[in-house]
């Protein structure tokens, strides 16, 4: 269990990764942030980057909600990335995860299933068997993946989205809030309803 976590982006996806740390008695060392607006999140300083000495920082959390924010600072900072699970998600022995992904509770990921690096498994989102989600993807509250789904680097699948079993979805794309998924989608599009169909690339 990695101690001294620092967290970078005061927002409100910070709020619960803080709230998944405390249940799972991790300490936070600070949470840091280019343009801070507030003196603390739940009691925890924010400091501005300029004035935080990282030689301090031993574990590093991106608490953004950007999928391609966390991108460009995962290839910037030289740090070690932790991972946050909530005590009441159900993850796998047999499931793997990425350097910096958080898992929220209520959520599922089952056997055989391989979450990249930097990814938010959002409140109560499912991740059946066999599926592959690759890097800074970000599968929003309730979405559920049918076993053998692919989702690609930096997609985000919305609020209450299905998504059948096999499907592969490609990268950077954003399935809209409740779209139900039923053939491959291709990279760089926006995608909705039922059944989904792609809106605009």
């Amino acid at each position: 269990m990695d101690s001294n976590i620092v967290l970078y982006g005061a927002s409100g996806h910070c709020k619960v990764i803080i709230d998944i740390l405390q249940c799972n008695n991790q300490p936070v060392q600070a949470i840091i942030d280019d343009a801070p607006k507030l003196g603390t999140i739940l009691d925890i300083p924010i400091i501005h980057t300029k004035q935080f000495d990282f030689s301090t920082a031993q574990n590093m959390i991106l608490s953004i909600g950007n999928n391609k924010v966390r991108k460009r600072l995962a290839a910037e900072l030289p740090f070690n990335f932790s991972t946050a699970i909530h005590p009441k998600a159900i993850v796998s022995n047999h499931a793997s995860l990425g350097e910096g992904t958080v898992v929220m509770g209520g959520a599922v990921v089952n056997p055989d299933a391989t979450i990249g690096k930097h990814c938010i498994i959002n409140t109560g989102a499912v991740i059946e068997h066999d599926c592959r989600i690759e890097d800074y993807a970000h599968i929003s509250p309730n979405a559920s993946l049918a076993g053998g789904v692919t989702v690609g680097e930096g997609t985000q699948v919305g609020i209450g989205a299905s998504v059948i079993q096999g499907i592969k979805i490609g990268k950077w794309v954003v399935i809209g809030a409740g779209a139900v998924i039923i053939n491959d989608i291709p990279d760089n599009v926006v995608v909705v309803g039922n059944p989904g169909r792609i809106l605009k690339k």
